[in-house]
């Protein structure tokens, strides 16, 4: 084997594990890295905003896998957090957007019709988004599902856009930081952070879900007593 022949062996080897890696993936994770190979950092992005607007496409895939994709020399890692940022701006705005045009009169009108809904439950929400309106736009970058409902409430209190927008920013940032240097440091492995994400994800899912089923239960309980009561006023 030649001198330049054997320096060129380590990288056509290289080459070849990182396309038998991709060969191994199927589904929707072939797909996303597809996705990212065809469109660079721009498909990052693509994606990020499908998954703030539609949340069962979920960004504890997307990330990891645009970390791997950067791995393998497909894609930049700078440019793979930005675009991933952006993607999360642009869709938050969106659903800002629609939290404006619904607007507080409007779902006040619709909890009046809602079983078990009362409307001084929908002010004390407004109220507490007042207060913590702020940390919750942060910090709920990088919770599941609360990632995209948080846009919402900040779009019917009219959150100024500058400040809405500096939060999703600040907070979609290091989410993405994070998982997309996980993927891209743990190459082949980038499973291992979906899987602990999905754990995460799968935690907060059963707080909201128990949390719910304790707010029915109390608002049955109150229901009846308010019933009984008035019966025996009656």
């Amino acid at each position: 084997m030649s001198h330049t022949a054997a320096l060129a062996a380590p990288g056509l080897l290289m080459d070849t594990v990182a396309s038998g890696a991709a060969e191994n993936l199927s589904g929707f994770s072939a797909w996303t890295v597809r996705i990212m190979e065809t469109l660079g950092p721009i498909g990052v992005g693509f994606l990020v905003f499908l998954d703030n607007i539609f949340p069962p496409i979920p960004s504890e895939l997307v990330l990891p896998l645009a970390g791997f994709t950067a791995s393998r020399g497909q894609l930049s890692l700078v440019l793979a957090i930005v675009f991933a940022t952006i993607g999360s701006v642009v869709g938050a705005v969106l659903l800002y957007a629609i939290g404006r045009w619904i607007g507080l009169d409007r779902i006040v009108r619709v909890a009046v019709k809602m079983p078990l809904v009362d409307v001084a439950d929908v002010h004390k929400t407004v109220s507490w988004f007042d207060r913590h309106g702020d940390k919750a736009v942060f910090f709920g970058r990088m919770i599941p599902i609360f990632r995209s409902l948080i846009s919402i409430p900040a779009g019917m209190r009219a959150m100024p856009m500058v400040k809405f927008i500096l939060l999703t920013a600040a907070g979609s940032t290091i989410w993405n930081t994070v998982l997309i240097v996980a993927g891209f440091l743990l190459g082949e492995n980038w499973s291992i952070v979906e899987t602990y994400a999905g754990y995460f994800q799968t935690l907060v899912i059963a707080v909201v879900v128990i949390a719910l089923v304790v707010w029915i239960v109390l608002k049955v309980r109150s229901r009846r007593r308010r019933s009984r009561a008035e019966t025996t006023e009656a």
